[in-house]
């Protein structure tokens, strides 16, 4: 019970940041044309920021099931090598159905936050887990809910906090390395391209966005790469 405390109370700071995004997202969903039930039930079922900002600009425009899948999978592969990261150090006794339920779980704050332990326990990973998931799921319901009567002025607003988290979490990395500016400053032109070109426009939305992620990886890792020594200390 004592584990399951200290990863509660640690997961607080988390939640209440979700909280305040995830609001964003259901007024973003309810602006698209979903339900304040549909939007909750994707961030119940999902908890993915990236993955669901991007999903529901595909499911806007009904059948581009391909486009969907090719986005989800490249937005959201990095979730399955955190979890293999975060392998290395849980305890013995977080294996089999654990890991399959508590991995549904995994975002990158709670990531953060579990790698820095010496060992993560199940206790621990399940009470820092609680909060970012009310946060995220209850933030989405009253976004849905008030997206239904707030002016269009207020939701145009609100919508841009989302895109807000985004830059927040992109700003320090460039600030401290020159190699993540120029990869990120490499993606966001290359989506321009794909914006604005009428031949490239044709491309959905969730392809090009993964084809810009991958072009700016593939590019960042051939002009920077990283030795050994410089990715243990990363």
């Amino acid at each position: 019970m004592h584990s399951f405390l200290r990863g509660l109370r640690a997961g607080v700071p988390i939640g209440l940041g979700y909280l305040s995004v995830s609001f964003s997202f259901g007024i973003m969903a309810v602006a698209s044309g979903f339900t304040w039930w549909q939007a909750l039930l994707i961030s119940a079922t999902t908890l993915t920021s990236a993955g669901q900002l991007a999903g529901i600009g595909v499911m806007a425009v009904p059948g581009q099931y391909v486009s969907m899948l090719i986005s989800q999978l490249t937005i959201n592969i990095r979730y399955s090598f955190m979890s293999l990261s975060l392998a290395q150090k849980t305890a013995p006794s977080f294996r089999g159905i654990k890991r399959w339920l508590l991995g549904f779980f995994m975002t990158d704050e709670i990531f953060a936050v579990a790698s820095a332990q010496e060992q993560v326990h199940t206790a621990f990973f399940g009470g820092l887990s609680v909060a970012p998931y009310v946060g995220w799921t209850v933030g989405t319901l009253l976004g849905g809910l008030l997206g239904n009567v707030l002016p269009q002025s207020v939701m145009d607003a609100l919508c841009l906090a989302m895109y807000g988290m985004f830059v927040a979490i992109i700003v320090p990395r460039a600030k401290g390395s020159k190699a993540v500016a120029i990869v990120a400053a490499g993606a966001a032109a290359l989506h321009g391209v794909f914006y604005y070109v009428p031949l490239l426009k044709a491309i959905p939305s969730g392809i090009a966005i993964s084809l810009c992620a991958i072009a700016a990886a593939v590019a960042g890792a051939y002009f920077f790469p990283l030795r050994e020594e410089q990715e243990d200390a990363a």
